[in-house]
């Protein structure tokens, strides 16, 4: 790979706990992640997701090895409880290649998960 290598952060907030819902707010975000950095998943070196100490039944990494980011190293994590915190989210941050060192990449927060950050929401698809 040949570029400049960059972080692309995103989040989204599922619905409830449940392996399903894990499932399609990752590979949303993914997918999100990829599509609005005009990405493949060739240009992807690693991604670190993280969860709410409230999501306990499936791993999101698992959910973007079995699909979009098959065959690319992923590792997940559970952050720290803080009070007041959004409920029911999951986070990731992609290491990636980008071919002009020069080119910005767009952050991705999904659904309710815009409210985690209020200045990115105008670049994130809804």
């Amino acid at each position: 790979m040949t570029g400049a290598v960059r972080a692309v952060r995103g989040a989204v907030q599922v619905d409830l706990d449940a392996p399903d819902a894990i499932a399609e707010g990752t590979v949303a975000l993914v997918q999100a992640m990829l599509a609005e950095n005009g990405l493949a998943r060739d240009e992807v070196i690693s991604v670190l997701f993280t969860v709410t100490p409230d999501l306990v039944s499936a791993y999101p990494a698992t959910a973007a090895r079995n699909g979009p980011l098959d065959g690319v190293p992923v590792m997940c994590a559970t952050e720290i409880a803080v009070p007041g915190g959004l409920p029911r989210v999951v986070r990731a941050m992609a290491h990636v290649v980008v071919p002009d060192p020069a080119r910005q990449v767009r952050h991705v927060y999904l659904g309710g998960a815009a409210a985690l950050r209020p200045d990115l929401v105008a670049a994130s698809p809804r």
